[in-house]
């Protein structure tokens, strides 16, 4: 591409523990490499920043303000409303089945309207392994902003369902990431966010060919997605569950209001109570029927992996340039 004819990209992130981070760099890298492309950064930032790590009362108290979606203050974005991008990348964080708050005030922002009006987007990604009822909120705020999603990359920690759900919040409340006992160490493995890079070199192909023009997936074929249909289902019970506790417990004040606290130990007693039975007896009946409803899943596997799909077949064109 002619240096008077570069694409300009927008990469916008809110990163606490800095792992998403680590991830928009090695997505990005391919892009910034290249003569004809450019690379703007906005790292979002709050007026009253989330702590890291977290206290107790400090990560559960944020629950209701993310699930209804209550923007907070964010310092200045450093955009302007008539700059154009040919493409925007969107990492975010998931907070209790919902974009990270920073996102979702970004999204509900009159810049982000103006911004990312008639602009393809793509979707980042990194998280514990529930992302799909976020996805849902994040492709209704891009809508409401006349964006144009044409993919999503997924990555999740490592480990098992039942090793994260140990190692996440130890990380989170205590700032510890590193192997203990038999668990692993917490977030996406090192090996994951390096091989990354091939969604950035896949997306710089595609920028050079016009691809984000036609509207189509740049990142299909490259294992960017995999939906897990029973945690989907979970993920629905819990949003649900969410959305009633969230409404009693802002009934009792705002952010940090004392009176929020009793009703949030009732709540974290409810959540484990519910996490540790409920939910693995309702993932397990579903598995065991899942083969009479083997189309119904699939189906609903693939809408949740829209718009670029777990498909591998264009591993190899990238495996080793990474």
């Amino acid at each position: 591409m002619p240096l008077d004819h570069k694409k300009r990209v927008l990469v916008v992130h809110y990163s606490q523990t800095g792992q998403l981070s680590r991830l928009v760099s090695s997505v990005v890298a391919p892009l910034r490499e290249a003569p004809g492309i450019e690379v703007k950064f906005v790292n979002l930032e709050t007026k009253n920043a989330y702590p890291f790590p977290w206290s107790f009362f400090s990560f559960f108290d944020v629950f209701p303000e993310a699930v209804y979606l209550d923007p907070p203050e964010l310092k200045n974005i450093g955009l302007r409303e008539d700059e154009k991008f040919d493409l925007i990348l969107l990492a975010y964080q998931v907070w209790f089945l919902a974009p990270s708050l920073p996102v979702t005030a970004f999204l509900k922002s009159e810049i982000a309207e103006k911004v990312l009006r008639d602009t393809p987007v793509v979707t980042l990604i990194g998280c514990r392994n529930m992302w799909a009822m976020a996805q849902e909120t994040v492709k209704q705020l891009l809508a409401a902003c006349g964006a144009k999603l044409v993919d999503n990359v997924v990555l999740v920690d490592q480990g098992s369902n039942l090793a994260s759900f140990v190692t996440t919040p130890r990380w989170l409340l205590t700032g510890k990431k590193d192997a203990f006992w038999w668990f692993p160490p917490a977030g996406i493995a090192d090996e994951q966010i390096a091989e990354a890079s091939r969604f950035g070199l896949a997306m710089r192909e595609g920028l050079a060919a016009d691809k984000e023009k036609t509207g189509l997936p740049m990142l299909s074929g490259l294992r960017a997605v995999t939906a897990d249909v029973g945690l989907i289902k979970s993920e629905k019970t819990g949003y649900r569950s969410f959305r009633i506790w969230g409404r009693l417990i802002r009934m009792f004040g705002a952010p940090g209001d004392p009176k929020r606290k009793p009703v949030l130990l009732i709540y974290v007693v409810f959540l484990l109570v519910l996490i540790i039975t409920v939910v693995p007896v309702n993932m397990a009946i579903k598995r065991l029927l899942a083969s009479r409803f083997r189309e119904k899943h699939q189906a609903m596997k693939e809408y949740y992996e829209l718009p670029s799909g777990s498909g591998e077949e264009r591993m190899d064109e990238f495996q080793c340039q990474n």
